[in-house]
């Protein structure tokens, strides 16, 4: 659901990140909307808080020096590109006050199809939150199995990291990227 209220109509448009993506990945996660340390940063996950790196590493079996939030950004993505995953999010652009879902508004969707005819070699996708899965009905309709991971996000401390991992986990299983 993209809202379309006049709260951020000050807003700046905002522009997504470009895709993280390799010809032979199996799982594609999308994210919903950069926050606004991932803008800054021009990094997938860069809020400190957020559990996405932790969670790969642990899937992969990678503990100290090797854990992925130990490693320089641009040596994270082959580690991922390797273990066949992609990372997107569902929107292009939007307008937003700060970082959270529910602010974004006027948000245009990326081209997932587009991606997806360049990656034949994709079992999966999996919506890393809620606001992302909103996009469901879209995503499943291109021939893949979706599924809904609890969000990585700092915001969603309802759910433990433990819990978080087994849930990630059990789809990485399912798309045969997991260690």
């Amino acid at each position: 659901m993209v809202r379309t209220s006049s709260r951020n109509t000050l807003a700046p448009r905002l522009q997504g990140l470009a895709p993280v993506w390799g010809p032979h990945a199996r799982l594609l996660i999308l994210g919903s909307f950069p926050s606004v340390a991932s803008l800054a940063a021009q990094q997938y996950y860069a809020h400190p808080r957020n559990q996405f790196w932790p969670l790969l590493s642990a899937i992969w079996g990678l503990t100290g020096e090797q854990a992925l939030s130990n490693l320089p950004y641009a040596q994270r993505l082959p580690v991922v590109q390797a273990h066949g995953v992609a990372i997107w999010d569902v929107y292009a652009n939007c307008r937003r006050e700060g970082s959270l879902d529910t602010a974004i508004e006027a948000a245009e969707l990326n081209d997932l199809a587009g991606l997806i005819a360049q990656t034949p070699s994709l079992r999966a996708i999996a919506h890393n939150g809620g606001e992302s899965a909103r996009h469901m009905k879209i995503t499943s309709a291109l021939g893949l199995p979706v599924y809904k991971l609890p969000s990585s996000s700092p915001a969603n401390a309802t759910w433990s990291f433990e819990r978080k991992l087994q849930a990630w986990r059990a789809v990485f299983s399912m798309a045969g990227v997991a260690s």
